[in-house]
């Protein structure tokens, strides 16, 4: 029993050392990761989407819109899910069977 709890001890001591440690530096980390998320979209090494990645979102969004539009009786005769019709939308955007 007193092994087990010297166990425990070794154990809990440098846990309990290094809280109010990392207590100290979390205050600090804090507003920097709150300004992260607000400094990336106009960070100036932030890559810009290639051609094709650029044209690529374009027919997404085209046949997303298209897709919304749709009703359901029309959803269901061009296929109920959006996978399928998003596959058919952006071969005919691309120029046929072009892939």
């Amino acid at each position: 029993m007193i092994d087990r709890l010297v166990r425990f001890a070794a154990l809990a001591v440098p846990l309990l050392v290094m809280q109010p440690v990392m207590a100290k530096e979390a205050p600090a980390k804090a507003p920097a990761a709150a300004e992260a998320p607000a400094a990336a979209p106009s960070a100036p090494g932030a890559k810009e989407p290639s051609p094709g990645q650029a044209a690529a979102r374009t027919r997404q969004k085209t046949c997303g819109a298209e897709w919304r539009a749709l009703t359901d009786v029309q959803k269901t005769a061009q296929g109920p899910k959006w996978p399928q019709y998003w596959s058919k939308c952006n071969k005919r955007l691309k120029g046929g069977d072009k892939a």
